[in-house]
């Protein structure tokens, strides 16, 4: 098959003999965890009857939109950029439709509200299989009630739902979703390409920035947006300093808060110390270069950045947030602490600091279980399993 006139960013050529999955989404600035986590399943779907191409639709002119453009040629994996004014953009509904159509769509895979309500409005002029996974809500606007509404009177309608955390697979169950259409299915990682090559004071990216060896590198990633919490995380570090700890953090992503987040890190005088690095395309080296990972946020699903860290065998300080209490075990794979509890935060990053024998424990447990159970090609095989089962093949 030929690409849209129009749409197509990374080539999508489908062989007579695959099924063809079209994911779909609503895409801002440089997207986050699902949206690499859907661009990594084109290859791994390579050697299958299957075939999957990504339709993000995103604000014209977004030039974040160009990161996730790099990534899908990166991965080999198709994406169709589909510019969307909004809500009242109707010609967003059918240029979906055309592609529907052009590529023999047989399963609709959405990931939003939006992608949600617009499977359903085309299913009657496109038979294909509808399935979608839920991955909560973090940016938490004015209009999140309402598209709260939608989902909940979607996700009914929906032949299959996949819920990425426990709790959310309890919210979608209690909608009314039937069981034998719900699947519980975390996260996963691409444990060959996430590996740790070096030390952490032997990091390139590490060494280039001149941190010494002995000092502790602390790390986050995510947008700078409130849910994430990234000022309990500098506030924790003005702590630590105070006390004497050798400690720097590095916060990578861009968002809303960076402006407040630096005027927080001037008025607390921590700006050797405490460095927003912008955006990062290279988050190995990233991890590469930690002693430790932290995530403070209130909000999340089961987050991308938790399973790459555990890959990349860095140690996890993190909230007991959604699906991560499940995945990481407190003391024994991570150090957990209570949502917006900043003393129990700094407490367990002071404890990390301090102990080189448990940073080292925790980041080889951590990645034992991600080799065990968030294995990406495993989660690969029970997402085939679903669309199989959803397409009367036997199982």
């Amino acid at each position: 098959m030929t690409r849209p006139n129009n749409a197509s960013d990374v080539p999508f050529e489908v062989a007579p003999d695959k099924v063809v999955v079209l994911h779909t989404r609503v895409v801002t600035e440089t997207g986050g965890g699902p949206e690499k986590t859907i661009l990594m399943s084109a290859p791994f779907l390579a050697q299958s009857e299957y075939a999957l191409a990504a339709a993000y639709m995103h604000a014209p002119n977004d030039e974040g939109f160009d990161v996730i453009r790099r990534r899908a040629r990166a991965w080999n994996s198709p994406l169709i950029g589909v510019p969307d004014k909004g809500a009242k953009d109707l010609r967003v509904l059918w240029q979906m439709l055309r592609l529907c159509r052009k590529y023999k769509v047989k399963v609709w895979h959405a990931h939003d509200y939006k992608s949600n309500l617009f499977g359903l409005l085309l299913r009657p002029f496109h038979r294909m299989q509808l399935v979608t996974t839920v991955h909560g809500w973090v940016v938490h606007t004015e209009k999140t009630p309402l598209y709260y509404k939608i989902d909940k009177w979607c996700l009914p309608h929906y032949q299959h739902v996949i819920c990425v955390s426990d709790d959310l697979y309890r919210e979608v169950s209690e909608l009314g979703v039937p069981q034998d259409r719900l699947t519980y299915l975390p996260n996963a990682i691409d444990e060959s390409d996430f590996c740790r090559k070096s030390l952490p004071a032997d990091a390139p990216m590490r060494m280039d920035r001149g941190v010494p060896a002995s000092r502790i590198l602390a790390g986050a990633v995510g947008r700078l947006m409130p849910e994430k919490s990234f000022d309990q995380l500098i506030r924790a570090a003005a702590q630590l300093l105070n006390e004497g700890v050798d400690l720097e953090v590095w916060i990578a992503g861009e968002g809303s808060a960076r402006q407040s987040l630096q005027a927080l890190i001037h008025e607390l005088q921590l700006g050797e110390r405490v460095k927003l690095i912008g955006f990062c395309d290279d988050t190995k080296a990233f991890y590469e270069s930690l002693d430790m990972f932290v995530l403070a946020s209130q909000r999340e699903g089961l987050p991308n950045v938790i399973l790459e860290a555990a890959a990349m065998n860095v140690p996890i300080v993190s909230t007991r947030v959604a699906g991560v209490p499940k995945m990481l075990t407190d003391g024994e794979s991570g150090i957990l602490c209570d949502i917006g509890d900043l003393n129990g935060l700094t407490s367990a990053i002071r404890r990390l600091a301090r102990d080189d024998q448990k940073r080292a424990s925790l980041a080889s447990s951590a990645r034992k279980l991600i080799e065990k159970q968030y294995s990406f090609r495993k989660r690969m095989e029970r997402i085939c399993g679903i669309y199989d089962r959803m397409l009367g093949k036997p199982v």
